[in-house]
């Protein structure tokens, strides 16, 4: 399997596939992690398919115990962007 580097995430429907190739790059099976984190390997298979509905602490557990860190970084600024001022994308 090709090995999994930097992947910008733009929406929550991204996350269930980028969490199954970090699980399978760092050769685990569901219940191999699920034991890990301390959860049934159901519930593993429901945060790998729901990734966007997952709390931050636990997204942030998971990706801990993959070896895999978060970096958040400013969005290259393109023109006619809709980012306001002060940065919050209009929210």
């Amino acid at each position: 399997m090709r090995a999994v580097s930097q992947y910008t995430v733009r929406t929550p429907e991204q996350l269930p596939a980028l969490l199954k190739a970090f699980r399978k790059q760092a050769g685990l099976t569901q219940g191999q992690l699920a034991t890990r984190l301390g959860i049934t390997q159901q519930t593993l298979s429901a945060l790998e398919r729901n990734a966007n509905r997952v709390s931050a602490d636990r997204l942030l557990q998971l990706l801990g115990t993959l070896g895999v860190e978060m970096v958040l970084q400013p969005r290259e600024q393109q023109t006619g962007s809709k980012t306001t001022a002060s940065g919050d994308a209009g929210w």
